[in-house]
C-alpha cells in the first residue's frame, strides 16, 4: 500500500525547473512509459502520433486561463498590493473571491486602485469581507457592460504563472500558458499536458482518425496546495467545477465499447473529471458539478487506459495520481530517469505518455 506522503518524495535539481516553454509546442521531450513491460522510451512530443490509431480517443480539458494576477495600490497609503482573482461569486455585482498580498494591510472597507503604466486609474475595487488569512471578497466598481469589464481585467491582469517559475509574466506567456483549444474561461492555472499540442499535431491526429472529446474543469489554486498530512486518506482536495456534455461522453463511450481502443486522458484534470463521472455500468456520463476527488494508490481507473501528463512536483497530488495510474515503482523509477536525462519539469516542462 502506498498511502504515505513521504513515499512520493524525490529530490529535483533547481536547474530542471522549466522557466520558459520549449521553442515549439510539440518539440518538448516525451518519455513513453509502458505499463505492462516496464519499458521506457525517450522521444519528442510530436512522436505521440505513432502511439495512436483510428478510433482511439483523446480527452482534452478546454478550460481557459484568465489573467488572474493584478497589481493595485491601496487608497491613501499607495502601498502596492497583489490581488489574485480566484473566482467570480456574482456576475451582476462583480463580487470576486481573491487572495491579497501583503494581506495584513488589507481590511474590510479599504479601496484598491488599478491603473495603467501612466498611472491613470482604470478600475477600483472595495474590500467587502475577509474569508481566510489571505483571502478577501472584493467588489469591482465598474459601470460598463460585462464585456467592457472583462476587457479591462484582461488589460490590467497578468498571466498567473505558478510561483515556482519564479519570474514575472511576459508577453510570450499570454499565448503559451494556454492550450490551443482553450474555450471556457475560468481557470487560474493551465491544464499543462495540453500545452504540448500544436495545430499541426492536432490536425495529424485527426487525419489519422483519432477522436477528440472535450470536457471542462476549471483549475483552482488547490492544484498547487501542498499536502500536509502523512496519511493520504486524510487529505482533502479543494473542489473544482467541471462539466462533461453528451457529445464528449458518447465519443469516449464509443471507444470504450470497442475494448481494444486507447482512451487517453490528456492531463490529470481530465482524469479527475472522468473519474468523477462514471455511471453504474462503468461508462462515462454527461454531468456537471464540483469534484474534490483525490486519487491515490491503490485505485481502479474506470475510463482511460492511457495518459499524457507533465513532470510534477515531489509529494504533489498530481504525482500521486500518476503513480496510481502507472504503478508506483515504475513511475518513481521513470522520474529518476527523467532527472538523470535532464528532462524539464513542471508547467513549462516536458511530457510523459503512459500506455
Amino acid at each position: 500500500m502506498r498511502t504515505k506522503l513521504s513515499q512520493f518524495k524525490f529530490d529535483l535539481p533547481e536547474e530542471l525547473i522549466a522557466k520558459y516553454p520549449s521553442e515549439q509546442r510539440d518539440e518538448s521531450r516525451l518519455m513513453v512509459v509502458h505499463r505492462e513491460t516496464g519499458k521506457i522510451e525517450h522521444k519528442i512530443f510530436k512522436d505521440v502520433l505513432d502511439y495512436f490509431d483510428d478510433e482511439d480517443c483523446m480527452i482534452f480539458n478546454n478550460t481557459k486561463v484568465f489573467p488572474a494576477r493584478l497589481y493595485g495600490r491601496k487608497e491613501k497609503t499607495g502601498a502596492k498590493i497583489e490581488v489574485f482573482l480566484l473566482r467570480e461569486l456574482n456576475h451582476e455585482s462583480r463580487l470576486w473571491d481573491v487572495l491579497v498580498d501583503p494581506a495584513r494591510k488589507i481590511r474590510v472597507g479599504n479601496k484598491l486602485y488599478f491603473s495603467d503604466e501612466n498611472e491613470n486609474d482604470l478600475l477600483v475595487a472595495e474590500v467587502v469581507d475577509n474569508t481566510t488569512s489571505r483571502g478577501r471578497t472584493i467588489r469591482f466598481l465598474h459601470d460598463g457592460t460585462e464585456e467592457e469589464f472583462q476587457e479591462m481585467l484582461g488589460f490590467l491582469g497578468n498571466t498567473p504563472l505558478p510561483k515556482y517559475i519564479d519570474r514575472d509574466a511576459e508577453a510570450i506567456d499570454r499565448e503559451r500558458y494556454q492550450t490551443l483549444y482553450a474555450k471556457e474561461m475560468g481557470a487560474v492555472a493551465a491544464p499543462t499536458a495540453g500545452l504540448h499540442f500544436s495545430r499541426e499535431l492536432l490536425k495529424r491526429l485527426e487525419i489519422k482518425g483519432v477522436d477528440f472529446a472535450e470536457l471542462t474543469l476549471h483549475i483552482g489554486l488547490g492544484t498547487f496546495r501542498s499536502i500536509d498530512v502523512e496519511d493520504l486518506s486524510k487529505h482533502k482536495m479543494d473542489a473544482e467545477y467541471f462539466k462533461i456534455n453528451e457529445t464528449a461522453a458518447e465519443t469516449v463511450n464509443r471507444a470504450k465499447r470497442k475494448k481494444t481502443k486507447k482512451i487517453c486522458s490528456v492531463g490529470t484534470t481530465s482524469m479527475r473529471s472522468i473519474e468523477s463521472a462514471v455511471s453504474a455500468d462503468g461508462m462515462l456520463k454527461a454531468t456537471d458539478g464540483w469534484t474534490n476527488r483525490f486519487i491515490f494508490p491503490p485505485y481502479e481507473f474506470s475510463i482511460a487506459n492511457s495518459m499524457i501528463t507533465n513532470m510534477h512536483l515531489s509529494k504533489s497530488s498530481l504525482l500521486i495520481m500518476v503513480c496510481a495510474f502507472g504503478g508506483y515503482d515504475l513511475i518513481m523509477d521513470a522520474y529518476q530517469q527523467a532527472i538523470k536525462e535532464k528532462y524539464r519539469f513542471f508547467s513549462y516542462g516536458d511530457a510523459m505518455l503512459i500506455i
